[in-house]
């Protein structure tokens, strides 16, 4: 048999080689080490390995715990089967049913739309009002639903901008070398398909049919690239090379904007919930992280990085230029008036504001005051009319969310009753279970507890605090470049694995090596949270990369050169972030006490005693 032929067989064979191979490659740990922590770095290793190959599919490994710790003799039972469900799942859950009730009736598509008219459709302004509008609702939204919703809008401008892609492509090709020929000749998919198999990246994210209805006009008066307007061959190829550059500046901001967005809030991205509840499971004393505090630390973090990015890819995409606030009537500025009819065409056909928009609107605007107003630390927050410690962030999302199940969708009318020919069909709440079930991503509830037993494991084990002695050697580099570093590591390391594996994975080390380091732990932590989800450079890094990638129209090269200095530019960010406003937010610059060894695991507790008597 060939080479070739037996390494065909292998690849096809390789996700079950890794579940046959691993545990028996990893077999040594068990007697290597002590044996509680041996026993648990080998069920952390053997999750690490089957996440970041997806050996099996992730939230079928996020389940490992529950059989693995009692029969090893790690975690009982039941202290594993209840961090499946902590309260921070249940924000989760209902972050996730508001941002299915705002999609069931269409208010993501008013805001996106009423966005885009604000912004101007000059290019570097539309780019900017494409990132602020993503980042906007990925706040909320799936990261994965809003790349996919905004993508045919996105569709719908450029061609009004610069007519049908395939002809500018050909208007390109004559000026081209054989290899971006090949490139930007060969891939015929449309903008607005998203992957035919998704991975288990995307998986888990929101799954379902996310429609906008986007009209193209692609008639033969909307051509932007006419060659009876007077100009030469040569002026044509330029300006398509522009146009299509242009274009591609439009696909690349969604993605990366919806990522960089996802970070504002707890309930933004999974990153930030499981961040959340290892704090509370190592930390239990520490009160300084609600939806509120979040807010106000990354929000800011968020709007400093995203006008970045969006200079960046500005800049990159030809979209800065002479012509940012300069009105020209010159044959783009026709285009540009096309695409501002198209916008404002889209928005004239979803109408008046209707009841249920409204009610929604009402309902979610409440929802954030609620969270931000809990227990924002700068004054009293309601909660402090409720037994302290009884009142979380979870709370707050049940009660709401209960409450669309049963308010009417339409407007309730008196007359109703007493109108003998008026319809007797029952009322349509503004949220169905139906609706809910379905949008609802059940496995990456999975994951985050299987992420929290994992945590809590290391914890009782002795696992976390053994690792972090070991890492005793990096006391020596200077807190602010250690930020720097673990930012920049995690930003790298999630560009090939699942940002919620990445983190789960690493956070617990993060936080023993704070502790044995004698650095607020917060400094370590808040800077690999939010790394995780600034993953730019390979379509493979996140399924919003994904979906732009499956446009058809972006490639590798492109993502790698605009990421790398993205995932630069976020490393900065969440570093002056941290230095900055973070310092005077969460007194950084002092360890705090409720990170002294009486929360710690015993296993600190002896290394610290034996410390003390040397």
């Amino acid at each position: 048999m060939e080479i070739s032929v037996f390494s065909k067989k292998l690849w096809c064979v390789r996700k079950q080689l890794i579940l046959l191979l691993t545990p028996l490659i990893f077999l040594p740990l068990l007697f290597a080490l002590p044996e509680k922590e041996g026993k648990c770095l080998y069920v952390v290793l053997l999750m690490a390995m089957f996440w970041c190959t997806e050996a099996l599919p992730l939230a079928v490994t996020a389940m490992l715990p529950v059989c693995l710790f009692p029969t090893m003799g790690i975690l009982p039972s039941k202290k594993v089967c209840t961090q499946y469900f902590l309260d921070t799942n249940f924000l989760f859950l209902s972050g996730l049913m508001m941002a299915s009730a705002i999609e069931e009736w269409g208010l993501h598509q008013r805001i996106a739309l009423k966005v885009l008219t604000i912004a101007g459709v000059k290019p570097a302004w539309l780019i900017l009002g494409m990132m602020i509008t993503s980042s906007f609702l990925s706040m909320w939204l799936s990261n994965t639903a809003t790349t996919a919703m905004m993508l045919p809008i996105a569709n719908a401008i450029l061609e009004s901008l610069f007519g049908d892609l395939e002809t500018l492509k050909q208007n390109c090709k004559l000026m081209e070398d054989p290899e971006n020929d090949i490139i930007n000749g060969q891939c015929n998919v449309k903008l607005h398909s998203l992957p035919s198999a998704p991975s288990e990246k995307q998986i888990l994210s929101v799954d379902g049919d996310i429609k906008m209805a986007c009209t193209s006009s692609s008639d033969s008066g909307m051509d932007g690239t006419e060659q009876s307007d007077g100009r030469t061959a040569q002026e044509i190829r330029s300006e398509s090379v522009y146009q299509m550059q242009v274009w591609k500046g439009f696909l690349i901001c969604i993605p990366y904007a919806a990522s960089i967005g996802g970070t504002a809030t707890l309930t933004g991205t999974a990153p930030n919930l499981i961040f959340i509840g290892q704090l509370k499971s190592y930390f239990p004393d520490c009160d300084l992280i609600n939806f509120g505090s979040w807010f106000a630390f990354a929000f800011p973090l968020m709007v400093l990085f995203l006008v970045l990015g969006w200079i960046w890819i500005a800049f990159l995409y030809g979209g800065l230029n002479t012509r940012l606030c300069l009105k020209k009537q010159d044959q783009r500025a026709l285009a540009e008036a096309r695409a501002k009819a198209v916008i404002n065409e889209n928005y004239r056909k979803l109408g008046p504001l209707k009841f249920a928009e409204g009610a929604i609107s009402f309902f979610f605007i409440l929802f954030a005051i609620l969270l931000f107003t809990r227990d924002p630390k700068f004054f009293t927050g309601w909660s402090a009319f409720f037994n302290k410690g009884y009142v979380s962030d979870a709370v707050t999302g049940v009660i709401i969310v209960s409450i669309l199940f049963f308010f009417p969708s339409q407007r309730p009318s008196l007359s109703w009753w007493f109108n003998p020919q008026g319809s007797n069909t029952p009322y349509v709440p503004l949220l169905s279970w139906k609706k809910a079930q379905d949008s609802v991503p059940w496995n990456i509830i999975l994951l985050l507890g299987g992420g929290f037993a994992m945590a809590k494991g290391c914890e009782e084990s002795g696992l976390a605090s053994w690792i972090g002695g070991h890492l005793q050697p990096l006391a020596q580099v200077p807190p602010a470049a250690a930020v720097m570093l673990i930012t920049a590591f995690l930003a790298c390391f999630t560009e090939f694995a699942s940002n919620t594996a990445t983190i789960i994975i690493f956070l617990p080390v993060i936080a023993e090596l704070a502790m044995h380091v004698s650095v607020n732990p917060l400094y370590f932590m808040i800077p690999a949270t939010v790394g995780c989800s600034y993953a730019f450079m390979l379509p493979v890094s996140t399924p919003p990369n994904s979906i732009a990638f499956a446009s058809g129209h972006l490639m590798v090269k492109d993502m790698v050169k605009t990421g790398f200095v993205m995932n630069i530019l976020g490393v900065l960010s969440v570093s002056l972030a941290m230095n900055t406003w973070g310092v005077a937010m969460f007194n950084l610059n002092s360890y705090p006490e409720w990170a002294r060894p009486t929360n710690m695991s015993s296993a600190v507790v002896d290394v610290l005693a034996q410390n003390a008597t040397l």
